[in-house]
């Protein structure tokens, strides 16, 4: 039976949150050693003047203490351990989402969110005090029921001052939970304008812009900052008068014990203990109270993994069936794709990006995809190779739809070519290899041969060991390009998606990218090339117009540029 991962994951700590709260338990109940200590000195030594019993007792606290430290260092331990199994157990599948809902259009709409960060925050907060606190607030009725045994006045004093303190505690949650949700808001909405002015800093500096987006994101992030500080004030307001008032109450159980030692209905170290104690019953909900952010934070953050990770399951039933390894079929059956980000037409109806297209390759097949720009080209790519599935039609490999495939297995297959060419840290090799740990190195050197950039990698200061920046920084666009052709035909995959492969190449680079589609369709390789120069599709035997999203013309190439009055690639 298909069980729901992320929540099968907290479900598997909660014997660790059982054994936090029976550890917290026994600190709680130990935490009475001091005052008893302090009482018994008052009360037994000082009035009887026994040494012995001033040992006696001064061994038996020490162990008391002891014990103290144990707990409390076992149930820090457990939180930070269940903080790193939750984060091992479920980095990989968030990642595999993140990037999968961003590839597949999922991620256009909202504001930037990046889970594997709230994975970090929530790791972090359950070792944190804050969340310690709160396994002791249950047990602030268990500090007024021993002050209550002192004497019924030290209990009701201590009663009323944590029902201000809880006042305090929904006060503080009241005047800084909207503040700090508007400064989260505002600084993702900076942090993703401060991202993109790095990815288009060549434009930006040509175009004498940088002034302009400085002053765009100074205003964003400014305005984070003042709905932070806020919240900020405002909470630092609630949290000081909190801890003054617990200052308070002590002094007040202090001398309110003193004055009931006066009329001698309690002894003098009840005075120091009862103080003592009722601090003690304060101190979770203060430590709540200036740990609330946190607490807000971690709890958005555990919301949005939740979110993320819905519908992701595991299966101790049985795995999927493995498809034999495809051959080079790949057909498209009166596929429809709509917007992704929902939006719509003049008519309130979805936007229709690419509408009943239809065709059918096989082993060796080369097909041209031409038309002008937001014809569908880029849509129809991604699509044929998995990355969006359509939303009625179907595209199948080898007779089965991509629902049917194993991502992974059929991945090894597939080989791609985005129009933007994204290049990740890391060496050339390991790009080309898709960083396949168990990559041969014949197989990265013939990928690099196939794709004619085996001499522009051996001009690199360490060849194939050249470490690449993040999106492929230190390398030229034409570079980047071509390392990317080299990683799409890694192992001779069956099917071969290239969407405007020439559009950074030179003439030499044109040449190698014709000799490398032949080669492919010699191996028997279905391939396909969205473009706009003539010069690609060379090499190709069928062609497909798109116009409007819409299926123009489509057959042999000959036939369809005869057909054509103008140039077919626009």
């Amino acid at each position: 039976m298909s069980r729901d991962k992320f929540g099968r994951a907290w479900r598997h700590v909660r014997g660790a949150f059982i054994a936090v709260a029976v550890f917290s338990a026994a600190v709680n109940v130990l935490t009475l050693t001091g005052p008893l200590y302090m009482l018994q000195i008052y009360d037994r030594v000082m009035a009887s003047g026994s040494v012995p019993t001033l040992v006696a007792l001064s061994i038996l606290v020490a162990g008391l203490y002891a014990m103290l430290g144990v707990f409390s260092f076992l149930r820090a331990r457990v939180m930070s351990r269940v903080g790193a199994w939750l984060d091992e157990r479920l980095g990989d599948d968030l990642l595999r989402v993140w990037v999968a809902r961003s590839g597949s259009g999922a991620g256009t709409r909202g504001a930037l969110h990046k889970p594997l960060a709230d994975l970090s925050l929530m790791r972090s907060y359950l070792a944190s005090p804050a969340f310690m606190a709160l396994f002791d607030l249950p047990w602030f009725p268990f500090y007024l029921a021993v002050l209550f045994l002192f004497h019924p006045y030290l209990g009701y004093l201590a009663l009323g001052g944590v029902t201000v303190a809880i006042f305090l505690a929904f006060l503080n949650q009241r005047l800084t939970s909207r503040p700090q949700q508007l400064s989260a808001a505002l600084e993702r909405q900076a942090m993703s304008f401060a991202e993109q002015g790095h990815k288009n800093a060549e434009a930006i500096l040509a175009m004498g812009m940088l002034d302009n987006c400085v002053k765009y994101w100074r205003r964003l992030h400014r305005q984070g900052l003042r709905s932070a500080q806020s919240g900020s004030e405002r909470g630092q307001i609630v949290t000081n008068m909190s801890r003054a008032f617990r200052m308070l109450l002590q002094s007040a159980l202090l001398g309110l014990g003193a004055w009931l030692a006066i009329k001698g209905e309690i002894s003098s170290g009840s005075i120091i203990a009862g103080s003592i104690i009722g601090g003690r019953a304060l101190a979770p909900i203060d430590q709540t109270i200036a740990g609330w952010q946190h607490t807000l934070r971690a709890r958005a953050a555990y919301r949005r993994l939740k979110k993320i990770l819905k519908g992701v399951v595991e299966d101790e039933t049985a795995a999927p069936t493995s498809l034999p390894t495809p051959k080079g079929f790949l057909e498209a059956r009166h596929v429809t794709k709509f917007a992704p980000d929902g939006s719509r037409d003049a008519d309130g109806r979805r936007r229709v990006i690419l509408a009943d297209v239809h065709f059918s390759l096989g082993p060796g097949d080369g097909l041209g995809v031409i038309g002008p720009s937001a014809s569908g080209k880029t849509t129809l790519a991604r699509l044929l190779t998995g990355v969006w599935l359509p939303d009625s039609g179907s595209v199948r490999v080898d007779g089965a739809p991509f629902e049917q495939w194993d991502n992974l297995e059929l991945g090894r297959h597939v080989g791609y070519l985005p129009q933007t060419h994204e290049i990740m840290a890391g060496t050339v090799a390991q790009n080309i290899a898709r960083f396949d740990p168990h990559a041969r190195d014949e197989d990265i050197v013939a990928a690099a041969q196939l794709a004619g950039v085996h001499e522009m990698i051996l001009d690199l200061p360490d060849g194939y060991a050249t470490q690449v920046g993040p999106s492929g920084a230190n390398l030229s666009a034409g570079q980047r390009q071509r390392v990317a052709l080299a990683r799409a035909v890694f192992r001779m995959p069956r099917i071969v998606v290239l969407d405007e492969p020439n559009s950074n190449l030179d003439s030499e680079g044109d040449a190698a990218l014709t000799a490398m589609i032949a080669r492919l369709r010699e191996a028997g390789a279905a391939v396909v090339v969205m473009t706009h120069r003539p010069s690609a599709i060379a090499a190709v035997d069928h062609i497909l117009v798109l116009q409007g999203g819409r299926q123009v013309r489509y057959g042999p190439k000959s036939e369809v540029l005869r057909r054509a009055p103008e140039p077919a690639p626009v």
